[in-house]
């Protein structure tokens, strides 16, 4: 769902309105609307199944809403118009790196199959990008040699081959360790303060979403209960905003 990369824009504005759909009948996103500015990391948060991935999903244009729509700066997302003006890259929650590949080969996949680059300038982006997240020099190792901190860093390398003007992140620290969780946190800020590109991260990780949010929409049963800084999240007085902030193991 990339686009190629052909524009030197900044990030761009997305919104949604009305954003509505239902699997076999059972409404899981029910009237979504929200606002994102250019250049904003803006983080989906709230409880497993509160319909978090499945917006990610409609905001990429892999799913199709049955009403409402979803705008990047303006223009409708499922337009061919909009996949070909705008340079859009998802890091999946997996990593979804293609375990017969090297490192390089996954990172440069997209500008290969498309034959946008020739293969030497292919190598010189690709080993470019893997030095912006710390991997530098790790082309040749396959992603079965490689923890799990390092695919999503991987990853996200391969979504800044493109330029993207906008990363979508689906819970790019589960199955991290505490470490790990916090070098993907630096890496979303850092490439936020880099290129400016729009952000929007979907998490469940309150470490994360505290961390590098501009604002926070909390979602619960597939509606937005509010928008705002970490700090007026913190203060919001809704009874299941605070229990899912403040949620903590406590043995007997």
């Amino acid at each position: 769902m990339n686009s190629s990369p052909n524009s030197d824009q900044p990030g761009v504005r997305v919104q949604a309105r009305g954003l509505r759909k239902s699997f076999h009948g059972q409404e899981v996103l029910k009237g979504i609307d929200f606002e994102v500015q250019p250049g904003e990391i803006f983080v989906l948060m709230g409880p497993s199944g509160s319909g978090k991935s499945v917006l990610l999903k409609h905001v990429i244009g892999l799913e199709e809403p049955d009403a409402g729509e979803i705008l990047l700066n303006g223009k409708p997302i499922l337009s061919a118009e909009v996949m070909e003006e705008y340079r859009l890259a998802m890091v999946f929650q997996s990593g979804a790196l293609l375990n017969s590949l090297t490192v390089g080969e996954n990172v440069g996949l997209y500008l290969a199959e498309h034959q946008l680059k020739p293969p030497r300038e292919i190598a010189r982006i690709v080993a470019e990008k893997l030095e912006v997240v710390g991997l530098k020099g790790q082309e040749d190792k396959l992603p079965s040699e490689l923890s799990g901190g390092m695919k999503k860093r991987v990853a996200i390398a391969r979504a800044l081959v493109i330029e993207p003007q906008l990363i979508l992140y689906d819970e790019p620290t589960s199955e991290l360790d505490p470490l790990s969780a916090v070098i993907i946190g630096q890496e979303i800020l850092q490439l936020q303060e880099r290129a400016h590109v729009t952000s929007l991260v979907v998490t469940h990780d309150r470490d994360l979403a505290f961390g590098v949010a501009d604002r926070i929409a909390f979602i619960n049963d597939g509606q937005i209960l509010t928008i705002g800084s970490p700090d007026e999240l913190k203060r919001n007085k809704d009874p299941l905003i605070q229990k899912f902030l403040t949620a903590d193991f406590k043995p007997h």
